[in-house]
Parts: C-alpha cells; sequence; structure tokens
C-alpha cells in the first residue's frame, strides 16, 4: 500500500505495489482494462509472471466483459457515426503508424525471425513460434492455391513474410502495400537483397487508391482488415471483389469479436487498446464480417477458425518480450517509452486471455467473386481457382 502497508499472503504469485490508492477501486470493481490504464500510467507496479497476472485478472472479473460491452441503440447509432468517421484515409495512415512505426527494433525482439506479426498457425502441438508463423504463410499460399506467374496482391503486408514467401516458394508476381513507412522501407531492403526487384514490389499506399484497371488472381489481407472499421467493410470487401479477375480468390485473415452485438469488450478493455495500440482498430463479428463480405459481391467459399492458435501466439510473443525486458527499455528509451513497454506487456498477456477466453477470435475467410448459374464448377474449369474440395490444402 502507498503507506508501506502489506495485506495478503506472505509468499504470493502475483504482488501489487500500490502507489494509487484509486488502482483499489477498480480491483475492487473488477475493471480489468481500467487496471491496465493504471499500470501503464504508473499508478502501480506488479512482480510476479504476465500469466499469473492474467489469472489474476480474469478472476476478478464480475462477468463476460463481451455480455458487459453491450449497450443501447443509442450507444450503437454513436459507435456506427463513429466509424465512419474515424476512417479517412488521413486518419487510418496517422493510426497505423502509431502503432507500427513505433520501432522495428522492439518488434524484432519478441517476432519471429520473419517478423510475421499475426496469428501463427501450431500444425503440430510442438512447433516453435517461427515454425508455426511458417506454417501459416504456408496454409494461406495453399488456400489460395497459388501457383507460378500467378499475379498476387498482399494488403496490410507487414514486414514483408508472406509477400516474400509467396514469391519465393510459389513464383508469383507479388505486389504487397503498406501504410508503415518502417514497414516500406524494410521490405524494400530485403526485396533488393533477396534479388527479387521486378518479381516483387512493395508500395506505400492505402487499399482504397490501388488501381483496379489490370485484377489480380489472388488476394490476401492478413491482419487489416481491423483497421478498416465496421461501418466500412462492405466498401472494403467491394474493393477488393473490383481487384480481383472473376473466378480468382480472396483469403481474409483478421481477428473477430466474441459478441453478436459490437466488438468492443466492457471492463475497460476496449478503451485500454483503443488509447495505447490500436487507435481505430474495431472488431466484428464473423457474422456480420459474412454479412459485409456478401454485400461486398463476394461468396465465402472456406471458413476456419484459428481462435486457439493466436492465444499460443501471443503467449510465445508475450514470453519472448518478458525475457528481453532490459533490451526493451534501452530501445524504446526515456518515460514515453517505458509507457510504451508497459502497455505492450498488458496488451500481449492481456490479448492471449482474451482469446483463450473466446471473448475474440480469428477468422480465415477464403471467399470468391459471386458466379451466376455455371454447371462446370466441380469439373475444375481453368477460369475458376476453388475446387470445391478441401484435400488440395493438405496435399504435399
Amino acid at each position: 500500500m502507498p503507506d508501506g502497508a502489506r495485506l495478503g499472503d506472505s509468499q504470493p504469485q502475483v504482488r501489487l505495489w500500490i502507489k494509487d490508492r484509486s488502482t483499489l477501486a477498480h480491483l475492487a470493481a473488477g475493471q480489468a482494462g481500467v487496471l491496465g490504464q493504471a499500470y501503464v500510467e504508473g499508478k502501480f507496479d506488479v512482480d510476479g509472471s504476465m500469466r499469473d497476472l492474467m489469472k489474476v485478472a480474469a478472476a476478478i472479473l464480475p462477468g463476460s466483459p463481451v455480455e458487459a460491452a453491450h449497450g443501447g441503440w443509442f450507444t450503437d447509432l454513436v459507435r456506427r457515426v463513429m466509424s465512419v468517421w474515424r476512417h479517412s484515409i488521413e486518419r487510418d495512415a496517422r493510426q497505423i503508424e502509431f502503432h507500427y512505426d513505433l520501432s522495428d527494433d522492439f518488434y524484432a525482439l519478441w517476432l519471429d525471425p520473419r517478423r510475421v506479426y499475426s496469428c501463427a498457425y501450431f500444425r503440430e502441438p510442438d512447433m516453435t513460434l517461427a515454425q508455426a508463423q511458417e506454417a501459416k504463410l504456408d496454409h494461406i499460399c495453399r488456400k489460395l492455391r497459388l501457383t507460378e506467374g500467378e499475379r498476387f496482391l498482399d494488403i496490410g503486408a507487414g514486414w514483408g513474410g508472406l509477400l516474400l514467401w509467396a514469391a519465393e516458394n510459389y513464383g508469383v508476381d507479388a505486389t504487397g502495400i503498406t501504410l508503415s513507412r518502417n514497414q516500406h522501407a524494410y521490405v524494400n531492403r530485403l526485396i533488393e537483397e533477396r534479388g527479387l526487384s521486378g518479381r516483387v514490389r512493395m508500395h506505400l499506399l492505402d487499399y482504397r487508391k490501388l488501381e483496379a484497371g489490370q485484377p489480380y488472381d489472388k488476394i490476401a489481407s492478413v491482419g487489416m482488415f481491423e483497421h478498416v472499421g465496421r461501418a466500412q467493410l462492405q466498401g472494403y470487401f467491394s474493393r477488393l471483389c473490383d481487384l480481383l479477375r472473376p473466378g480468382g480468390l480472396i483469403m481474409n485473415h483478421g481477428i473477430t469479436a466474441g459478441g453478436v452485438a459490437h466488438g468492443q469488450l466492457g471492463a475497460g478493455m476496449g478503451e485500454f487498446i483503443e488509447r495505447y495500440i490500436f487507435p481505430g482498430g474495431e472488431l466484428t463479428h464473423i457474422g456480420h464480417v459474412l454479412t459485409s463480405l456478401t454485400d461486398g459481391g463476394l461468396e465465402d467459399v472456406d471458413i476456419e477458425n484459428l481462435r486457439p492458435h493466436y492465444a499460443r501466439t501471443l503467449w510465445a510473443w508475450s514470453d519472448a518480450l518478458e525475457a528481453r525486458l532490459p533490451q526493451a527499455r534501452e530501445i524504446l528509451g526515456g518515460e514515453q517509452g517505458e509507457r510504451s513497454l508497459r502497455a505492450y506487456r498488458m496488451y500481449l498477456a492481456g490479448c492471449a486471455m482474451g482469446f483463450e477466453h473466446g471473448w475474440i477470435a480469428l477468422h480465415q475467410i477464403l471467399a470468391q467473386p459471386r458466379v451466376s448459374a455455371r454447371s462446370d464448377e466441380l469439373d475444375l474449369p481453368q477460369d475458376l481457382a476453388y475446387p470445391w474440395r478441401r484435400d488440395y490444402i493438405y496435399r504435399s
């Protein structure tokens, strides 16, 4: 306590050093997300592992944060208006830079060597994070049935993991886009170093500014549509449909909400993510995503929920960061750097807990432009990419 008093077990797994008494009220109310904000602001410190701390956070919640986030019709209307307002091209660019341009060296501390910043695919239970990330990249390429010479677009290409994997292992002509200046410079440097210039390119560009004149054979969007905004989802999918050739395939891989009504979690969790990690980020239940996808002119052909895969991915990231806290402090530096580090410690462990509890999920949706009546779809016609049989994904 602030006055030096000690409460609780003499040998606890987790110890809180309270510097501001308001923390006690948030503990009593089970406001886990508000406590996360208090930690970032230095109102209390923690001794103990983040895994144990998240057990405490789950235990103090008065109920499901999914149910706690429900609002009435007026609340929903305000959220929709805000969703439209906050996702202009200029605002989206600033919001992406806020997160992804924090520090490349910081992300390199806890991501895999390819810097794949999205849900891994633990094809085997004992895979390392690096192995599981390569398995995810290949899982996506197999679902898309990438073949040599195809024009492939990666929307929100990050540090180039999927873009380069598809080019080097499947021989595609690959184009990536990002709104992060750091990622743009990093990937273009890799393209030069690997001798892929002319066949692979990375643009600093918003997806809404892509030219639709020459359609792509296959499109992937990984960990990006969470930034689009619920009110813009139909337009987003419609734009992807315009960029795709008839009979081509789209893979949309992204976080979805556990609650049907809307995406933000209660108990202050949604506000924490909005303030410190992903300003402008919005989650949507898979049901609403599919509605928007259909209204955008696409047909879903394969859907896979990877929720526990993301829980394991996030714990791997959290454990890696916890093992390198001194290096992280040196990289980020100063008072603001310490705030950022505290925010990421809470964010990674808290999201891992959220996926374990089913408060949020991760869906891969494979889709194609809607087709009119055809009798030859099961006969593998050359103009259609999807075979309507899943065995192609797993065939060696």
